[in-house]
């Protein structure tokens, strides 16, 4: 069981959005559906026998997207951070989560839906933590002016493309990016 699990508030579009998470992230299943019984409809004003929950596990991760109805959005304030290797993973994941939803800066995106992800390249990490602060500050420069990131310009910005990429930091260890903590 797992101790934490994301629950993804939608107005009516809960299985469009599993199945369309489902078509990005090729290691998603659906887990379980519940429907709107009698009690749940009238007391919630949904349709008797719509969605009402799907259980869904995502690359390792598990999640509830509910049909709750239009009360509650999602906003900026909780995203989801996709980390890639290559620059293939970035451009496929910010092309397909981006179609119908807004592209954002630095990275930040907000789908059809309006849920809130950054296509983060892992290389960046390293960077953004360098003891050079000269490196670090041209690294966050070329970041700022960017809106998918773009993993070679990051590391001309960064030293070249000669780098040598930092050891990896240790598990647990917390990086802060403007407000961002990662």
């Amino acid at each position: 069981m797992q101790k934490i699990t994301p629950f993804l508030w939608f107005d009516d579009q809960a299985e469009e959005a599993v199945r369309f998470y489902a078509s990005i992230f090729k290691r998603t299943k659906i887990l379980t559906i519940t429907r709107y019984g009698d009690s749940e409809a009238e007391a919630s004003g949904r349709p008797k026998g719509s969605v009402m929950t799907i259980e869904f596990e995502m690359e390792g991760q598990r999640f509830v997207a509910l049909n709750g109805g239009p009360h509650f959005r999602f906003t900026e304030a909780i995203s989801f951070v996709v980390n890639c290797r290559t620059q293939a993973e970035v451009d496929r994941y910010w092309t397909k989560l981006s179609v119908g939803g807004e592209p954002g800066q630095c990275g930040w995106l907000k789908d059809r839906y309006g849920l809130s992800w950054q296509i983060f390249p892992a290389i960046l990490s390293e960077m953004l933590i360098d003891k050079d602060a000269a490196r670090r500050e041209r690294v966050m420069q070329a970041l700022l002016r960017m809106r998918k990131l773009d993993i070679e310009t990051l590391k001309r910005a960064y030293g070249g493309p000669e780098l040598s990429v930092p050891a990896r930091r240790s598990r647990g260890t917390r990086l802060r990016i403007g407000n961002v903590v990662h």
